[in-house]
């Protein structure tokens, strides 16, 4: 059999894009369009407008200085035109001969030495001018626009465009008639040069209405899909027992519950009751007691006879929760001959060893851990509920191997296949918009109340030339006896970002402060380091602890009433929020510190100096949720889950809230009534990509 013949680099850059089928090609739209409609005259141009000329070439030379370039010079018989290239080839050259008519695109410049045009795009002057806008497709290297062009249009021409929408939904999400998804298509892709460009742009032109609400009846679908596909599958009944595990723990918590935590309790426990797998996520602000929540999930999971996981994405917060769990747990699970295990990548072999029997035998009821849990030498006994922390940090495939680790029982009578419940938390409140979206197969439970005794958090922006007062600061907290987190965006120099790293912030701030002890915490650190760092930072041995974002989430410590985050303006806004909860954890007064660094005109870009606006302005973990999306889009806020999931790339989750809602409303029906469209509609739009969006 002969070897498949192997791809092109344009074929392979097609690849890379993603563009594998003709729908795939059809639905890769322009960043932006050129007007080779018409020819304008030279006379007519002003200066710094793009436009198309066409003329008679009088000059050609290659001069050498002030650098070597071709230098051509344009006559369209009103006014000449200089044509700069400093990148060129002989056949260009040759192409431009003098007496050659040609037709040249670009920024004409004015200037002392006349009009200009630096590197235009020519090409002969000959054939018919073309009737539509020119396409400008985003593009990868290896594959040049002509090749980009000619493969979209045959893919457009190729692609089954036929209506998938059922009869009267477009009516009913209220789109302009006349705009399929053929018209649509055909319409972006070569636009007629009257077309106001202000609705290309802003997206509001009846063929971008279209195709928006396509993207979202597709999205919404599959969300829809994989949501009745585990609600037909099974789960065990998790029911805690009278006088059992669950009601022992909330007798034996050192606090009240909040009303939230209650509420949230009662919703998860009612899930877990269910013989359908649960797939709740628990959101709540940095501090809003989202682990005590799990640890009475667990409980209940435990009466049942069952065994329960937790996982977190690092070391330090596996930990956090393991030492709260150990606390809150072991002394109930003891006299029950169960224990909390623990799971970590750094673990020596015997303890390891020793973790993987308790698992597999039954006797570990909690197993906590970093993505170790999921390895494949784990066998868990009876797993049936697990709980995944900050789960927007893990892949799709993480999330789906710990829901994979759940063992056949050899009681369980035929029937459909069985999965555990689902828990997954997130400190990073997931704004409505994106709640019904991309979290449309999600239950949502929030808890939107700070346990009491959490004191309000004063957050200053303060520019890096005032260091010193801030070093001063730091020296005064000290004086008082309290401690102080100092977070560095890199570990190692960069020359690009030209970041202070935290090793010399660190050496400096020993030496500004003789006789405190000033810890460095970064990923490189060996796990047992980072381990004993941490230890000291909490029993108060330590004064200051340099770090990097490793401290992000889980870390507890109420004597730290002082936080200050260096180069703040390179950090996402839910991050900065993130770390701002680090501190306010106790009674006394608590501050965050945003040390900036202004660009080299001296200033902040748009972008930095919105998250620093926003921190100061607000504390509400939803409020900042909002305004992260708002400011990074839904790509970058949704982190891991990106990892496979096809993000919106035509719908705005703001702008078309309204379409959002509609079609929202509509899919069900669709499903039901309409379910070989709807097929055919999730597949043309998400391909194999809706698998991920079960995770």
């Amino acid at each position: 059999m002969p070897a498949p013949p192997s791809l092109s680099a344009p074929q392979k850059a097609l690849r890379k894009l993603g563009l594998a089928r003709d729908i795939d090609l059809a639905l890769h739209l322009p960043l932006r369009y050129e007007d080779e409609t018409r020819i304008v005259a030279l006379r007519d141009v002003q200066g710094g407008q793009a436009a198309q000329i066409e003329g008679l070439v009088t000059s050609n030379q290659v001069v050498l200085r002030p650098r070597r370039q071709l230098v051509v010079t344009l006559d369209d018989g009103t006014d000449t035109c200089q044509l700069r290239f400093f990148n060129f080839y002989p056949s260009q050259q040759k192409a431009l001969a003098v007496g050659t008519r040609i037709r040249a695109r670009g920024e004409v410049r004015g200037g002392f030495l006349g009009r200009q045009m630096l590197h235009p795009v020519c090409r002969a002057a000959e054939g018919a001018l073309p009737q539509a806008l020119t396409p400008v497709y985003p593009t990868v290297a290896a594959l040049p626009q002509a090749y980009l062009r000619k493969a979209v249009l045959a893919g457009l021409g190729r692609a089954d465009l036929s209506d998938t929408f059922a009869l009267g939904m477009a009516q009913r999400l209220r789109l302009p008639a006349g705009w399929g998804l053929r018209e649509a298509l055909q319409f972006l892709h070569h636009p007629r040069p009257d077309t106001a460009t202000a609705a290309l742009e802003d997206r509001s032109h009846p063929a971008w209405q279209r195709l928006k609400a396509e993207e979202l009846l597709a999205q919404q679908l599959s969300q829809l899909t994989s949501k009745r596909e585990r609600d037909a599958l099974r789960a065990p009944p998790l029911v805690g027992l009278p006088g059992g595990l669950h009601e022992q723990l909330l007798a034996a918590l050192p606090f009240s519950l909040t009303n939230a935590q209650r509420r949230v309790g009662e919703e998860i426990a009612r899930d877990l009751a269910r013989p359908v797998p649960t797939h709740r996520l628990l959101q709540g602000d940095v501090g809003s007691g989202k682990t005590v929540v799990a640890a009475l999930a667990a409980a209940v999971a435990i009466d049942a006879g069952w065994q329960c996981a937790l996982m977190a994405p690092t070391e330090i917060l596996a930990e956090q929760h393991f030492r709260k769990l150990i606390g809150w747990m072991e002394p109930l699970l003891a006299p029950r001959g169960l224990r909390v295990a623990w799971l970590t990548g750094s673990q020596k072999k015997k303890e390891r060893g020793a973790m993987l029997e308790q698992v597999a035998s039954g006797e570990a009821a909690l197993v906590v851990g970093t993505h170790a849990v999921i390895q494949e030498q784990v066998r868990f006994r009876r797993l049936a509920l697990a709980i995944i922390d900050e789960q927007h940090r893990f892949g799709v495939a993480q999330r789906l191997a710990l829901r994979h680790k759940m063992q056949p029982q050899p009681d369980e009578p035929p029937g459909p296949p069985r999965e555990p419940h689902l828990l997954m938390m997130s400190a990073t409140p997931i704004p409505r918009t994106l709640a019904m979206s991309y979290y449309a197969d999600l239950d949502v439970s929030t808890l939107d109340e700070l346990p009491p005794g959490r004191t309000p958090i004063v957050t200053k922006v303060i520019a890096d030339s005032r260091r010193e007062e801030v070093v001063e600061r730091i020296r005064s907290q000290l004086g008082q006896g309290r401690q102080v987190y100092w977070v560095c965006p890199l570990i190692e120099e960069s020359e690009a970002l030209d970041l202070t790293n935290a090793t010399a912030t660190h050496e400096a701030l020993t030496a500004a402060l003789p006789g405190v002890q000033v810890g460095l915490l970064h990923s490189r650190l060996p796990p047992a380091d980072k381990k004993a760092v941490m230890a000291r930072f909490e029993a108060g041995e330590m004064g200051v602890l340099v770090s990097t974002t490793v401290i992000e989430v889980g870390v507890d410590v109420p004597n730290a009433c002082l936080m200050v985050i260096e180069h703040a303006e390179r950090f996402g806004l839910s991050q900065l929020h993130q770390l701002r909860g680090r501190v306010g954890r106790g009674a006394a007064a608590s501050a965050c510190v945003l040390l900036y660094s202004p660009g080299e005109n001296g200033r902040l870009g748009e972008t930095a100096r919105a998250r620093l606006k926003a921190m100061v302005e607000t504390h509400d973990g939803f409020e900042i949720a909002r305004r992260d999306l708002e400011i990074r889009g839904p790509g970058e806020f949704l982190g891991a889950r990106q990892s496979g999931a096809p993000l919106l790339r035509f719908a705005d989750l703001e702008a078309d809230r309204a379409l959002l809602e509609a079609v929202r409303a509509l899919a069900p029906a669709m499903l039901d009534h309409h379910p070989q469209l709807a097929e055919r509609h999730v597949n043309r739009w998400l391909g194999g990509k809706s698998e991920y969006l079960k995770a």
